[in-house]
């Protein structure tokens, strides 16, 4: 099933990290630096500046909004005043997108090179910080680790492997660590990016390459596309009743360009969807 897309906001760069938080959805604007609270009337506002590289955050269950600060090697969270401290210290750089559980477990991901300096390939994983502050390399082996999301029971972690075309699962413990590695669907030619999960347990997946976004039950049936004519780079379920996808989506050059998307073509474009959202972001 194919639906049209409506716009909520233009002229941003390149956008992702879609997150719905209290009536607004949240989102990151890497190439400004910026994340942005914006309504379904499109009225924006800047609610973090942070000069990084991606650019991606995550709620915690606590109501602190975390930003993962790549070139630092760190997790900020947002005061009630505004500032940002110091959440966690990851001890490197290079670190991509973020999930959190109920219980207050960071997920972080990261490739194993830079994609935008030309370094060789290396696999990619996905780091445990628990709430003592802890953190630890919980899974490896992922060609390019993008997206993530929890589901509602807080038992399964979902990332999604943008090389090798397919969504990953694995089993949380209650102490954070995961176990039982699987394919969770296989997708073909897909580059699966930012994902989110729905209350029937299906997942929606932003695929950048091919200008859409896809709703797939596990084992890679596909329930629902919805096209755009410009990159999708991730998606979130939101609105009163949460049932409304927002997808993040510029006109994307590749990453060895500079700048990789054209500047003023991002965009928040929003779905009406049937099934609405359930899980952690």
């Amino acid at each position: 099933m194919t639906a049209a897309l409506r716009t909520i906001l233009t002229g941003r760069g390149l956008v992702e990290s879609p997150r719905w938080h209290e009536g607004r959805l949240y989102f990151s604007d890497w190439s400004a630096g910026e994340v942005i609270a914006v309504d379904d009337a499109g009225q924006a506002e800047v609610v973090a500046s942070v000069q990084s590289l991606p650019l991606c955050t995550a709620w915690h269950p606590d109501g602190r909004l975390l930003v993962v600060s790549s070139p630092d090697g760190t997790v900020l969270a947002r005061q009630p005043d505004g500032s940002l401290v110091t959440h966690a210290d990851l001890g490197q750089p290079g670190w991509n997108d973020i999930a959190v559980d109920g219980r207050g477990h960071l997920y972080v991901n990261r490739c194993g090179f830079d994609p935008m300096s030309g370094e060789p390939f290396r696999p990619g994983s996905v780091h445990l910080v628990t709430p003592g502050g802890t953190v630890s390399e919980v899974a490896g082996d992922i060609d390019f680790p993008n997206g993530m999301a929890v589901t509602a029971d807080d038992r399964t972690l979902i990332v999604a492997d943008s090389y090798r075309g397919r969504l990953l699962a694995f089993d949380i413990a209650p102490d954070g660590t995961l176990s039982g590695r699987r394919i969770w669907a296989d997708l073909g030619e897909a580059a699966p990016d930012g994902l989110c999960v729905d209350a029937e347990n299906a997942v929606w997946y932003a695929d950048v390459p091919n200008r859409r976004c896809v709703r797939v039950a596990e084992g890679g049936e596909v329930l629902r596309t919805a096209d755009a004519d410009r990159g999708c780079f991730a998606c979130a379920l939101g609105g009163p009743d949460g049932a409304t996808l927002y997808i993040t989506a510029a006109e994307w050059h590749g990453m060895s360009e500079f700048p990789p998307v054209t500047p003023g073509s991002g965009r928040i474009l929003a779905l009406d969807v049937e099934v609405p959202a359930a899980g952690w972001v």
